[in-house]
C-alpha cells in the first residue's frame, strides 16, 4: 500500500516523538533546534530507504539506513564515524526498529514475530498438558 510521504511522517511522528527522550513535560520536541533531528530532517531518504528494504533482518535495514541517509547526514564523519549516533542522541538511530515497524506497517508490510514462549497459567501454575 502506498501512502504519501507526508502521511508516513504523521505517523512516525506520532509513535515516536511521544517516546522520544528529548521532548518536554509538555510533550513539545526539547530539541534546541527541531529542525536538526536527522529522523525529520531526511526523512524522505528514510521512508525511501526503509521501503527499499525487503528483510526480516533488522541488519538489512540499518545498512540501508547508513547507506542512504546517514551517508549523507553533515553528523556523520567522513570514515563513517558519527559521535551523534555514539552519544545515543541521534532519534533516527536511537528508534530505528520502532521507526521500520512504523513505515513497514503503514504500508501493509508486516515482520514475521517468533511465537511467544508457553505462557505460565494463572496463579502461576502451569497449563494443562
Amino acid at each position: 500500500m502506498d501512502r504519501p510521504l507526508a502521511e508516513l511522517e504523521t505517523i512516525v511522528r506520532n509513535r515516536i516523538c511521544r517516546l522520544c527522550t528529548d521532548r518536554t513535560e509538555a510533550g513539545e520536541c526539547g530539541l534546541e533546534e527541531p529542525s536538526g533531528c536527522a529522523l525529520f530532517r531526511l526523512f524522505p531518504q528514510v521512508a525511501k530507504a526503509i521501503q527499499s528494504v525487503s528483510s526480516n533482518d533488522i541488519c538489512d535495514y540499518i545498512a540501508a539506513i547508513r547507506a542512504s541517509v546517514c551517508s549523507i547526514c553533515h553528523e556523520q564523519a567522513a570514515d563513517g564515524s558519527c559521535e551523534t549516533r555514539h552519544r545515543v542522541e541521534c532519534a533516527l538511530d536511537a528508534y530505528l526498529l520502532l521507526i521500520v515497524d512504523a513505515i513497514e506497517e503503514a504500508t501493509g508490510k508486516t515482520f514475521p514475530r517468533p511465537p511467544l514462549a508457553p505462557v505460565i497459567g494463572q496463579a502461576g501454575t502451569r497449563p494443562a498438558a
